[in-house]
């Protein structure tokens, strides 16, 4: 991207670069993780997974406060005082953040205490206190403490002798305030919470009783403290920075780097403190002294420290279907089936999947025939997230030890992976791949898949393009689309981008991909620029998109020209967005949409009308700085024309929820009024269409069953299944 594109662009959206016009970041994500919450305290969804959406809400703050309020914390020890796009210091932000996530957990844990306990105990589940508990219950807590736990605890002095122990970030502690007997003076310990033992402990003379370990602990903790007699004792959790900041030199270091420091920062600063609500004021003191926290960073909890348990609590309950979502069957195209010819469908049409409802099966298939076919030649993947137990590792050691080039593209930088995607990394090496870890100073994020295969017509590329992670886990949660595909111009660019994250090569241009840093950005600027350009002709113009996050300035201001030309904007961000609507003049046209629901959307859509000649691409990135800047990423476009279709539909769609979408109204979010409506929720109109689809394909298979002749016609008909149903769309 040239300076003086950039420069013309700056000079362009200058007018709409006024701090007034935008939204602060951390603030937008706070909003965004409120809207999980309501999730919580929604009656229309079953109790269970209300359960389970409070743990996320709590487990994504925790990872905020770990990643963002850390970073926040560094700019302004390193005196900075810039501000951001919506003018607010470093300074500012973490006051704000502060005050308002004390609001946050008050409704957080109203909502444990006051709504979700009380209905899980009229369901005859319990999470129970000692006080609760039955002459057998707490038989067995006590031999549960003296058989089990006793052995493992490890009492921490802190007196002139002995320093305050250290405290591990996101651990349970229990801080203990002790009276010698003898002496008749105070001393102070701490008590780590060990973290080998599940936190839920089932209670017996019932299936679905528990009582949280801390509980248990500080019900004997006594035991552990011979000749003191225990006055207090309270649970406390102290949150670090645990932001990773590799420094990249070479690759022969860089993974013993990564390592180190995933070592080093769990001495990071801590940048929020939790404490259970009637501490002492003495105890209070010295945690603040030892740990170096300001009282706007201390929050008093008024219950369990650490609501990500209730994310265990959901798998740990017996029976009771009716509290969890209905289960169903993720389709496959018979295309993409195992015991079809994969590579013989794809060179025949394109094929757009839609996850979870589409299964992720199709993926796996597609790299396990890559890795068994004997006309496969090379793979070449990138990896950003993989489970931790991933049938894709093992697939391309299979590949590697029959003797094909497999290369892959680990990204070890990976927040919170870092560990998983170094062991995987170091696996694959063993099993003969060969692992690459990327561009300096950028992560590499796109996800992509390329199988070189020789055809009886010569050498061709199959490839798989997507949205979202190569993780057959958080795949059945989360929304992401992919494209199987053996176009000869996206094989090209594919190969060229795989040359230059290996080695040293510098394409002039790509055909049909566009690649981040820098083209995407030009990419999308130029597409906004051309809606802008047929709005002020006086025809009718449409940009359509689908992010998590909507951040970056400069596309920011670039919507705003685009919305003041008449360009008619709907955006549908799940997450961050920065953009404010209703703005006089600046945003007039732009609605946005936010759905949260049952799967986490994370799909990324980018679609343009074009003066009616519909244009729609899909990518790895969102519109965020880093993404932009910083990471390697792809966008790609649907080109055959029913799946263009398809896509654009599914799109639709989602812009139709009115059950799960939230409108954003200036900087605030509210629910659309259902009155006269007719309720439109996509999640679920997608899972009823994958139902109905496996239901149509048993169909199919019955009669072929009764009939074997007609197994060839069946064939064929299930290749065009998705094609039928799209244009009953």
């Amino acid at each position: 991207m040239s300076k003086e594109f950039l420069a013309n662009e700056e000079e362009k959206t200058k007018p709409y670069r006024k701090a007034e016009y935008f939204t602060n970041r951390e603030l937008s994500w706070m909003d965004f993780n409120d809207r999980v919450l309501e999730e919580a305290r929604s009656k229309d969804n079953p109790l269970l997974e209300r359960i389970n959406f409070l743990g996320i809400t709590q487990s994504n703050v925790d990872e905020f406060f770990m990643v963002r309020v850390a970073s926040l914390h560094k700019l302004i020890a390193a005196g900075i005082k810039k501000t951001d796009a919506s003018g607010m210091t470093p300074l500012k932000q973490l006051k704000a953040i502060n005050k308002k996530e004390q609001l946050t957990v008050k409704k957080r844990y109203s909502t444990y205490l006051r709504s979700l306990l009380p209905l899980l105990e009229k369901n005859n589940i319990y999470i129970k206190d000692v006080a609760d508990l039955n002459e057998q219950q707490y038989e067995f807590i006590r031999r549960y403490f003296d058989d089990e736990l006793y052995p493992v605890l490890t009492p921490m002095a802190d007196d002139a002798d002995r320093p305050f122990p250290f405290i591990f970030n996101d651990s349970l502690n229990i801080a203990v305030h002790l009276k010698d007997e003898e002496k008749n003076e105070h001393d102070y310990a701490t008590v780590r919470v060990p973290n080998i033992f599940k936190r839920l402990v089932k209670l017996p003379d019932s299936d679905n009783s528990f009582i949280l370990l801390e509980n248990i602990i500080k019900e004997f903790i006594g035991k552990l403290f011979d000749g003191y007699e225990v006055k207090e004792s309270t649970c406390f959790r102290a949150t670090r920075d645990m932001d990773l900041d590799v420094a990249e030199r070479d690759t022969s270091d860089f993974l013993l780097s990564v390592q180190k420091q995933l070592k080093d920062r769990e001495h990071g600063k801590v940048v929020r403190l939790e404490i259970e609500k009637g501490m002492s004021e003495k105890l209070r003191r010295r945690l603040f002294k030892k740990l170096d926290v300001d009282k706007e960073e201390v929050y008093e909890i008024s219950g369990p420290i650490d609501l990500t348990f209730l994310k265990k609590l959901y798998g740990a309950v017996k029976d009771h279907d009716e509290l969890r979502y209905k289960p169903f069957k993720a389709y496959v195209d018979p295309a993409l089936d195992l015991s079809s010819d994969i590579f013989a469908n794809i060179r025949k049409q394109d094929y757009l999947v839609q996850h979870p409802y589409d299964s992720f099966d199709a993926v796996l298939n597609f790299i396990k025939k890559a890795a068994h076919d004997d006309k496969v030649l090379a793979i070449k993947m990138t990896l950003y997230r993989v489970s931790g137990n991933s049938p894709i590792i093992k697939y391309l050691g299979e590949a590697a030890q029959a003797g094909k080039q497999v290369t892959v593209l680990v990204e070890v930088k990976a927040r919170f992976d870092e560990q998983n995607n170094v062991h995987w990394a170091i696996t694959l090496e063993q099993m003969g791949c060969h692992v690459i870890y990327g561009l300096k100073g950028l992560k590499t994020h796109t996800k992509i898949t390329l199988v070189i295969r020789r055809d009886e017509d010569g050498i061709r590329r199959y490839l798989h393009l997507g949205t979202g992670n190569y993780n057959d886990v958080t795949a059945h949660f989360y929304t992401d689309m992919g494209l199987f595909t053996c176009q000869r111009e996206l094989g090209i660019d594919a190969t060229n981008l795989f040359n230059m994250l290996s080695g040293y090569s510098r394409p002039p241009y790509f055909r049909q991909l566009r690649i981040s840093p820098e083209h995407i950005r030009e990419f999308i600027n130029q597409k906004i620029d051309r809606e802008i350009e047929i709005a002020k002709a006086g025809r009718h113009s449409e940009i359509h998109m689908k992010m998590n996050s909507l951040s970056d300035p400069e596309i920011i201001a670039k919507l705003y020209e685009a919305s003041h030309a008449g360009v008619i904007i709907h955006l549908i961000v799940r997450g961050i967005c920065c953009l404010r609507t209703d703005l006089p003049g600046i945003s007039d046209n732009i609605e946005v949409h936010s759905i949260v629901g049952r799967f986490l959307e994370h799909s990324r859509i980018y679609y343009f009308y074009n003066d009616g000649n519909d244009e729609i691409f899909l990518s790895s990135a969102d519109m965020m700085k880093r993404n932009l800047n910083r990471r390697v990423e792809t966008l790609f476009p649907i080109l055959q024309p029913d799946l263009k279709a398809r896509a654009i539909a599914i799109y639709d769609k989602m812009w139709q929820n009115n059950v799960k979408a939230r409108v954003l109204h200036d900087q605030s979010y509210s629910m659309i009024d259902l009155r006269g409506k007719e309720a439109v929720n996509s999640q679920e109109y997608f899972i009823n269409e994958a139902v109905e689809k496996n239901r149509v394909l048993k169909e199919k298979r019955k009669e072929m069953a009764r009939k074997p002749e007609a197994f060839k016609v069946m064939r064929k008909e299930d290749n065009e299944l998705t094609l039928g149903d799209q244009k009953d769309e």
